[in-house]
């Protein structure tokens, strides 16, 4: 069974994506911020992490970088969670290296 973490400062939106997770079987380790959700990152074998981008104090886009600096969590793959209303607000994807795949 896979590990996937889960980034989300909203709790209904991190119990609605935890629940997704968990009836496809996955399990699921939750964090309310970038700073708990690195702290996790590297004391569990991590398969994926989810991470909302807009978060207070450590945008996802920080969060992001700090992990592919990290020896111990630079190869596991980020999945950036968002809402887009605008095409301008794409601005900023720049910031993270190495993104894969736009969804």
């Amino acid at each position: 069974m896979a590990t996937v973490l889960v980034v989300e400062d909203t709790p209904s939106q991190l119990e609605l994506i935890n629940s997704f997770l968990r009836d496809s079987e996955y399990t699921v380790i939750k964090a309310y911020d970038a700073k708990d959700g690195m702290s996790k990152a590297i004391n569990y074998h991590l398969d994926a992490i989810i991470t909302d981008v807009v978060m207070p104090e450590i945008s996802g886009f920080e969060f992001c970088r700090q992990l592919k600096k990290n020896p111990v969590t630079q190869k596991v793959p980020i999945i950036l969670l968002f809402v887009v209303l605008k095409i301008s607000q794409l601005i900023g994807f720049g910031e993270c290296d190495k993104v894969q795949m736009f969804i």
